[in-house]
């Protein structure tokens, strides 16, 4: 049968399989497919894999970028039949097996391995990206940290020539795990590791607010891990609103309810939706756009094409297998196998998702963890943060950066000082400017988020942005 369905079987030459993303998915497929009689390929936009469940702690200056990032090629190095090239893939021709990238390069394959995940979902406002930037991203990482660390510098020196400044309210939209690392790592830093760093400004007095349009946050955890983290969050000084559809995104502002709140730095953490490269294989995707995939990751049709990761719409109990690290690691080494079967001309056998758990941080000594192996359990607070350190020392790829994220993390527990708060690129900060002179009577809106306005503002009836 995989003679019929891969013409390089039986033809006797060797499989080449061309794999679109270096994400985990992408890795653990070019790895597992190493070992194997094929010539591989491996095409991703940029030279470097990102280890992302790291990536808010660059974006709030504990970790450098090179700390969470691996150039490719020195991953895949030492495989003698995998090939990298820094390209993107614009189009797909099925038909005839063929990948066109952006550079004119088109590529042949037997085997074509999707895996180039997600990116943001502003739900029809790409407007806002620009205020609310996202984090999916080295780039992304990076505009946050300088748009966070710029905050407290305007405030300072604003301080200092005016005797005043605005509200420092930094606004989380979005209350899954990015929106809950972000917001907590954002307290951290401004109650703790900056403590003693301002003379006219006292860091610690900065707001933090979490907007979840949903009835909870960390929706995907269980209802109580979801009140253990409203719970260290509060403790960490951030508010938690639910129920806060936010409705309009403005340089300095944002809208909810009807009612203003003001923000010096908004941060995105609503929602993504899937790479659009999977609108180029013209076949049937979900909302988000992800693929949907039969038992083998294949869209119907063509065995001769594997999605995997946040793109793939993978059921499993009749659930949809979440998009994050832990399957896209498992999708990857299955397409492997899989490869294997086909060229000892065996059946594929079907794949399935080993679920271990999902952990989140929220930040110094405070976590939540749902553990489904070894053993089931929920923990949240001191023992959850150590479990998840420990975790992401271990998948962190290269000896190297495990070594350098252990001692950053080491020294910021015992000093209280971060080594990355680095403010590079535009020193403006949109919406600064257009805060100056602006408050709740002459907004005509009330910018207190614990005013009572606010409150019945989140709790009127509405509808979805």
């Amino acid at each position: 049968m995989a003679a019929e369905l891969i013409p390089a079987i039986a033809e006797g030459r060797r499989p080449r399989v061309l794999i679109l993303g270096a994400g985990f998915a992408g890795l653990h497929a070019a790895k597992g497919l190493a070992r194997l009689p094929v010539d591989i390929t491996v095409v991703d936009r940029r030279n470097h894999h990102t280890f992302q469940p790291l990536l808010y702690q660059v974006a709030l200056a504990v970790l450098s970028p090179a700390d969470i990032a691996t150039p490719i090629r020195s991953i895949l190095r030492k495989h003698k039949n995998i090939e990298v090239l820094m390209d993107e893939a614009i189009r797909i021709d099925k038909q005839r097996r063929a990948v066109q990238m952006k550079s004119g390069v088109e590529m042949e394959y037997d085997y074509l391995v999707v895996a180039t995940g997600s990116t943001h979902s502003y739900f029809g406002h790409d407007d806002w990206a620009h205020v609310a930037p996202g984090l999916k991203t080295v780039e992304d990482a990076t505009e946050i940290r300088r748009r966070v660390l710029l905050a407290f510098e305007l405030a300072e020196r604003q301080m200092l020539e005016t005797g005043s400044h605005p509200p420092l309210n930094f606004v989380v939209i979005g209350g899954g795990p990015t929106g809950v690392e972000l917001a907590g790592a954002i307290s951290d830093i401004a109650k703790l590791y900056m403590r003693h760093d301002f003379r006219h400004i006292d860091p610690a007095k900065a707001r933090v607010l979490i907007l979840e349009g949903g009835p909870r946050i960390l929706a995907a955890y269980p209802e109580d891990l979801s009140r253990k983290a409203v719970e260290q969050l509060n403790a960490l000084g951030v508010e938690v609103h639910t129920g806060a559809q936010v409705t309009d995104v403005q340089p300095g502002y944002v809208v909810v309810g009807g009612q203003r709140l003001d923000s010096v730095v908004t941060l995105w953490a609503a929602g993504v939706q899937a790479s659009p490269l999977g609108k180029l294989l013209e076949v049937e995707t979900d909302r988000r756009g992800c693929v949907l995939v039969n038992a083998t990751l294949n869209p119907p049709g063509h065995p001769e094409i594997f999605v995997c990761g946040d793109l793939a719409h993978f059921e499993q109990d009749g659930k949809q297998v979440p998009g994050v690290a832990q399957p896209a690691m498992q999708m990857g080494d299955h397409v492997a196998r899989m490869v294997e079967q086909d060229l000892k001309g065996t059946a594929r056998s079907a794949f399935h998702y080993f679920d271990k758990g999902d952990m989140a941080t929220i930040g110094r000594m405070a976590a939540v963890a749902k553990i489904e192996w070894p053993f089931k359990a929920h923990w949240s607070g001191f023992m959850a943060w150590i479990t998840w350190l420990t975790i992401h020392i271990f998948f962190l790829i290269g000896f190297r950066n495990r070594i350098f994220v252990f001692w950053e993390w080491a020294w910021t527990y015992f000093t209280f000082t971060h080594g990355a708060r680095l403010i590079t690129g535009s020193q403006e900060l949109p919406g600064w400017t257009e805060q100056q002179g602006v408050s709740g009577p002459e907004a005509g809106l009330p910018v207190d988020p614990t005013s009572p306005e606010f409150h019945a503002a989140l709790s009127a009836p509405r509808g979805k942005a």
